[in-house]
């Protein structure tokens, strides 16, 4: 990456989270925040579901809560599941009962009520993903 490509990368970065905090966006981010900590402080879970990159991200941040974040932080391990880490079920599914149902027949066979949702999106588009939010709502589950 040349100098000018990797400085516009770092200004689209900055420009991004002046975006957040000019658009109000840490309402909103605050509000997902408690509705997760609320569900873990009763008793509940964290799903988190995406596809591609956004499945690595779920991934990611499932290790980073059922482990720890840091070494310094040795905490309990907070239950999260990533919806995107078994590939026998989710290619049995695929071919059983379609792509876009992937995560819905898991939202519903995983989750209870009080459990909270995290579907990863970057076009916020994906059938499959909106599928799961639907069927989330559809159970008492928060999404």
């Amino acid at each position: 990456m040349n100098k000018e490509r990797f400085k516009a990368a770092l200004q689209e970065s900055i420009d991004l989270k002046k975006s957040i905090i000019e658009n109000n966006c840490l309402e909103n981010i605050q509000i997902i925040g408690d509705k997760i900590v609320n569900s873990i402080i009763k008793g509940n879970k964290l799903l988190i579901c995406g596809n591609g990159g956004s499945a690595a991200d779920a991934q990611h941040l499932t290790a980073e809560l059922l482990i720890r974040l840091k070494p310094s932080n040795n905490r309990q391990g907070i239950p999260a599941i990533a919806l995107t880490q078994d590939v026998s079920t989710l290619t049995a599914c695929g071919n059983d009962f379609g792509f876009e149902k992937i995560y819905e027949r898991l939202v519903k066979t995983l989750g209870r009520k009080g459990d909270v949702l995290l579907a990863i999106s970057t076009s916020g588009n994906s059938l499959n993903i909106l599928n799961a939010i639907k069927a989330a709502n559809d159970n008492e589950i928060e999404s």
